[in-house]
């Protein structure tokens, strides 16, 4: 089976120096990019994370601090892989909830202007969870009937990610093989913000999930408490959030002024 495709798509990996969106970086990042026509392109890069890496991290993904000390920091490579994905969307396996919101952190930090506007994300994860609730491990066994050697290698984990979606489209078949759909059945809510502090009402009206503004619409908490905007964007909240938070606020006063 191939992807039904009229874009190309980049399942992706990291490997981190934690869980952190918001303060831990890149060490090994693989891209595999799967074009309408079926050819596939792949790219491993080490990276510098100008930060020590944990050893009980290492003890997970095997990265240590030697191995990527003389490698590129993200930065170097921020426009090579910006230029890889920029006209594709996005896989990955818990991707919607941890490496597209990292990735976003270190592509903003690297002064990229990212962002998903005219991208959709296929989490192969939740696609399993909501099917058979496993790990990746076990979904590689459950679907492709193979062990998944060098688990917690980036590159590993990247091309088990997109063979164990053509498993799933298989198994599925109420699973429509188009990547908008796969898109929306494997998001867990409607986020604006890849972090989820800010999401979608019913009404399609961006609100606040979080805090003493929860449940709250985003430009009614502007409008009433401008020192709110101030405090997040000063907090230690994620950048792609201050990004998005700041997007509102400037539309709605161009509203405003129109």
């Amino acid at each position: 089976m191939e992807l039904n495709l009229t874009k190309p798509i980049c399942f992706f990996d990291l490997e981190t120096t934690g869980i952190n969106v918001a303060k831990d970086r890149i060490v090994e990042i693989s891209i595999l990019k799967v074009f309408p026509n079926g050819t596939k392109q792949s790219r491993t890069w080490l990276v510098n994370p100008e930060m020590e890496i944990p050893a009980e991290v290492v003890a997970v993904h095997g990265i240590s601090n030697e191995k990527v000390a003389n490698e590129p920091v993200f930065k170097e490579i921020s426009k090579e892989v910006y230029n890889l994905i920029k006209d594709s969307d996005l896989g990955g396996f818990n991707s919607d909830r941890f490496d597209i919101p990292l990735l976003a952190e270190e592509m903003l930090r690297a002064e990229v202007d990212f962002d998903m506007k005219n991208m959709v994300s296929v989490d192969v994860q939740t696609i399993f969870h909501k099917m058979e609730k496993r790990t990746l491990g076990a979904a590689y066994k459950f679907y492709c009937q193979k062990d998944l050697e060098d688990a917690h290698s980036a590159e590993a984990d990247t091309l088990a990610t997109y063979e164990v979606l053509l498993s799933q489209l298989e198994r599925y078949p109420e699973l429509e093989n188009n990547i908008k759909k796969l898109s929306e059945f494997s998001t867990r809510k409607q986020s604006v913000d890849f972090a989820g502090f800010i999401i979608l009402d019913a009404d399609g009206e961006e609100i606040f999930s979080f805090g003493k503004h929860k449940g709250k619409k985003v430009h009614e908490v502007l409008d009433k408490e401008p020192g709110y905007f101030g405090w997040i964007l000063n907090a230690d909240f994620p950048l792609y959030t201050k990004k998005v938070l700041t997007q509102i606020k400037l539309s709605k006063l161009n509203n405003k002024l129109g």
